[in-house]
């Protein structure tokens, strides 16, 4: 975690910490053009991510109930060890759940360029003694955020194996971008791929050749899907890129009318505001031998047009 400095006629990255209205602690994020993400500890899910000029890009329901232990309805949960029900444990894993820590004697990560960036590490570790009850496994989800001079945000995990047995999991960046409206939208990328449909008990089906646009309720696993993938918003006269590295497979959600209706903490016509977009590693769940450790990279920008 970076010193805050924002003082002297240089203006740089600041890392501040923050509480939200029940007191869980947050970090803010800022580059120095004023773009900035907040990360909530609980579930180390980033919550807000917003261009210098103040535009919210995720997007967070009106009814989300953001006192712990709840999961929070928007920004980027993380699905950790498992994605949706595929498994013994709660839907989407336990980690979303859990109190993260700031780390600030992270392990070293030499690919990384600091340079210009505003940037935390979370880690999480199996160390309560709920968490082994219901996965008997050690180790350590070290999380990376950080915040570009560009202003793109990019989240790196890195899960670690320090105990004596293998162990298996799944993983997704449940990203809730937020767009003009449903219908407005097209995403391109997943052209032809194979795909898990979870709204037909996961039959797997071919796409077709066209980009995808959205007329009713969706829910896929997209399957070794190529490292880029783009939502065009037309309205906003914006598109978001997805790129993603150890991340294979790509879902695209969204509840539609029927089905927002009855969820609680989604508002009735929310739905037409929001697409799930996430990088994930899910039909083909990642072993880990004692000692291991798997890195996986989400990078999130936006590219105006005129």
């Amino acid at each position: 975690m970076e010193p805050s400095s924002g003082t002297g006629p240089e203006k740089r990255p600041t890392v501040d910490l923050v509480k939200d209205r029940n007191g869980t602690d947050q970090i803010l994020l800022q580059n120095p053009r004023g773009a900035s993400v907040k990360i909530s500890l609980h579930g180390g899910q980033v919550l807000s991510w917003k261009t210098d000029k103040g535009d919210e890009l995720l997007f967070n329901s009106t009814k989300a109930n953001l006192k712990p232990p709840h999961p929070v309805r928007g920004g980027i949960p993380i699905c950790f060890p498992q994605f949706g029900t595929r498994g013994s444990l709660e839907q989407h894993g336990f980690a979303r759940n859990k109190m993260w820590l700031v780390e600030n004697n992270p392990p070293a990560l030499p690919s990384f360029d600091s340079t210009g960036k505003a940037y935390v590490d979370l880690v999480l570790k199996s160390s309560d003694e709920d968490t082994m009850r219901i996965w008997p496994y050690s180790f350590e989800f070290h999380l990376r955020v950080s915040l570009a001079l560009d202003g793109n945000l990019t989240l790196i995990s890195r899960v670690r194996n320090i105990n004596s047995k293998p162990f298996s999991f799944s993983i997704a960046y449940h990203t809730y971008f937020s767009i003009s409206d449903i219908s407005e939208v097209r995403l391109e990328g997943l052209e032809t791929l194979d795909y898990l449909d979870n709204m037909h008990d996961r039959e797997r089906f071919t796409e077709q050749g066209d980009a995808l646009t959205f007329e009713s309720e969706i829910d896929r696993v997209y399957l070794n899907s190529k490292d880029v993938v783009a939502i065009f918003d037309h309205e906003r006269k914006r598109t978001f890129l997805i790129k993603k590295e150890g991340l294979p497979d790509v879902v695209v959600w969204n509840p539609w009318e029927k089905k927002a209706r009855a969820l609680t903490d989604l508002g009735d016509d929310e739905y037409r505001h929001m697409l799930c977009v996430d990088g994930a590693a899910i039909e083909k769940p990642i072993t880990l031998k004692p000692g291991e450790e798997w890195t996986g990279k989400l990078h999130l920008s936006l590219v105006l047009s005129t």
